[in-house]
């Protein structure tokens, strides 16, 4: 994949208390990412936008919920999100890297 292309395979940090245990627990980092996108793009996208090595990444498809909206019946998008393990000693700081 182009250079270019990698920085649009993150999407978002994933915020939520089960990610923060997981970066607590695990040394990993929780993010939204592109469903076509594969473990090793995910891999070189991290490792360009962070400057940070990966250990290896875990990928799981999240359906999306049947909700309503108004009076009408509708359904979220499926999305995918990704575990991504750092080596020993590497550290991950997103407001650091914010522009």
């Amino acid at each position: 994949m182009k250079q270019v292309d990698l920085y649009k395979v993150l999407i978002s940090p994933v915020i939520t208390e089960k990610a923060n245990t997981v970066a607590e627990k695990y040394e990993q980092v929780v993010f939204k990412v592109l469903k076509q996108a594969s473990k090793d793009e995910i891999k070189a996208a991290f490792e360009l936008a962070f400057n940070s090595k990966v250990a290896s990444v875990r990928v799981l498809n999240v359906a999306g919920k049947a909700k309503r909206f108004g009076r009408f019946n509708g359904r979220r998008d499926n999305w995918k999100k990704a575990y991504i393990s750092l080596m020993p000693g590497q550290s991950f700081d997103l407001a650091a890297n914010q522009k």
